[in-house]
């Protein structure tokens, strides 16, 4: 039986992901629905409590996939998880995402040479994030995708030294700079290389400074397509790439040539002319205004999905998803349902 023609059967979704990513038709439109904070919500539980143990995790992103009917289910926790293995802090919210606190790096050029990568074995919360892995591919038993994180290492430096410091030091310290990412890329990899030993299915790799939305891509092609190149290709498993709200078109072929999947892109994004752009050498991923569903309504909610399953899907090569890679606290559970109510009614193949 062919998955590709026979009409008739219905795929898991871990089926539905592989063969929109082989850039053909699956049953239906594959969608993601990448939910943090919510779980939280669902779980009835503070944040910072919910997000203490893996085992709440795993719980929210099951109860969460079955609610909404969506294709993955997403172990990441949050971005400043990172930094709390290498030392720094985190500062969490009631009613949002975690964030970084201060830098831990503001002597550069001291601190740097002294550096080391974290090892994951002990870090703060890795260890959580892993048990959620662990139990999420577990339970999936191979049916549905269990999406992995890491923070690019020519991202994450945003968290460790703040984006100034950052910035000046990628324009005028290039040696110090380099001896930095070599750093960095020895952690994301192990990090990543963990999650896919505990049964992540893929990673997505979240590298927004990629994106000309924050710097020039001839930067970017000097220095961090250089460092994704290195990075990806220690990575274990496969990977997609996630400009987290960064325009992705003037890019996009650079970022097929790291050897990712896939690619998350901006709201902003003609998604016909990425369409065409990475037809064959990429996934995309997108693009739902995050922000926007905020304040949506049922039938605005069907509207973008239908637009967006228009412009992307056909042949396919298209998974739809909020823009961001993690969608807002304060988006209600009515628009996720009309999210999923609308793929699922108007995101069949053949499309309509």
């Amino acid at each position: 039986m062919s998955l590709q023609t026979d009409r008739q059967y219905t795929m898991t979704p871990m089926e539905r992901m592989l063969c929109a990513m082989d850039h053909k038709e699956p049953d239906r439109v594959p969608f993601f629905l990448l939910l943090t904070t919510h779980g939280a919500r669902e779980m009835k539980m503070p944040i910072r409590d919910y997000f203490s143990n893996g085992e709440n995790v795993a719980e929210a992103q099951l109860r969460m996939q079955e609610k909404y009917r969506h294709d993955c289910l997403f172990a990441f926790f949050h971005a400043p998880m990172e930094i709390a293995a290498w030392g720094g802090d985190v500062v969490y919210f009631d009613n949002g995402p975690p964030n970084s606190g201060r830098p831990f790096i503001d002597k550069p050029a001291a601190q740097i040479p002294r550096l080391k990568p974290p090892g994951i074995e002990g870090a703060p919360g890795l260890g959580e994030v892993l048990k959620t892995t662990r139990i999420l591919a577990e339970k999936a038993a191979g049916d549905i995708p269990v999406m992995g994180v890491v923070i690019s290492p020519f991202s994450v430096p945003i968290m460790q030294m703040g984006f100034s410091t950052y910035i000046e030091l990628l324009y005028r310290e290039p040696s110090l700079f380099w001896e930095m990412m070599e750093i960095n890329e020895t952690f994301c990899a192990d990090w990543a290389n963990a999650q896919i030993a505990e049964g992540a299915t893929a990673i997505c790799y979240f590298d927004p400074v990629a994106s000309p939305t924050i710097i020039p891509r001839k930067l970017y092609l000097e220095t961090g397509h250089i460092v994704a190149g290195r990075t990806i290709a220690r990575i274990n498993g496969p990977t997609a790439t996630h400009l987290a709200s960064g325009a992705a078109l003037e890019v996009a072929d650079d970022i097929a040539q790291t050897g990712t999947a896939g690619i998350g892109v901006s709201a902003d994004d003609n998604l016909e002319a990425l369409k065409q752009a990475c037809k064959g050498k990429l996934t995309i991923i997108g693009n739902l205004n995050g922000l926007e569903m905020i304040r949506w309504s049922r039938g605005d909610a069907i509207f973008a999905v239908r637009k967006a399953i228009a412009e992307a899907a056909p042949g396919g090569g298209f998974i739809l998803a909020d823009n961001h890679g993690e969608i807002p606290w304060h988006v209600p559970e009515t628009v996720l349902s009309a999210v999923s109510e609308a793929v699922h009614r108007h995101g069949g193949y053949p499309l309509i």
